[in-house]
């Protein structure tokens, strides 16, 4: 006997026969990759859902200062607010309060919308005619 190993065996210093483990990475990606997608969509919903909110703001924000100057301020929320949106005006005594919401579709078509809202108030503006919701 030379001394020589099976073909295909290593030491065991660490490194594994070949065969032994074989079709694992396979398995692994399998079990892997239906999270990653999941987590992949979740994150993107989360993105979408945060740029819709910030548009939610703005419009109302303008909405409300529009409306504290005498304008229409629904009209105005309306012009600003991301496709969809519901802007609401509401004045009560000297504050005008604009909360403008919208349905967010997520990323997968069978999964319910969720909805997202922005308030902003305002002072009436002094010397301003009445505002007008």
């Amino acid at each position: 006997m030379t001394g020589r190993r099976p073909a295909g065996h290593r030491s065991s210093a660490g490194q594994r026969t070949v065969g032994s483990e074989r079709g694992s990475f396979t398995a692994e990606l399998a079990a892997g990759l239906p999270a990653l997608v999941l987590l992949l969509l979740t994150g993107l919903t989360a993105v979408n859902a945060v740029t819709t909110r910030s548009g939610c703001l703005d419009a109302a924000r303008e909405a409300a200062l529009a409306a504290s100057r005498g304008e229409n301020g629904t009209a105005t929320g309306a012009r600003y607010a991301p496709p969809g949106a519901d802007v609401a005006v509401t004045v009560i005594g000297d504050r005008v309060t604009a909360t403008v919401r919208v349905p967010v579709r997520t990323l997968g078509a069978r999964l319910p919308r969720i909805t997202v809202s922005a308030t902003a108030i305002a002072a009436v503006e002094p010397g301003a005619p009445a505002p007008r919701p």
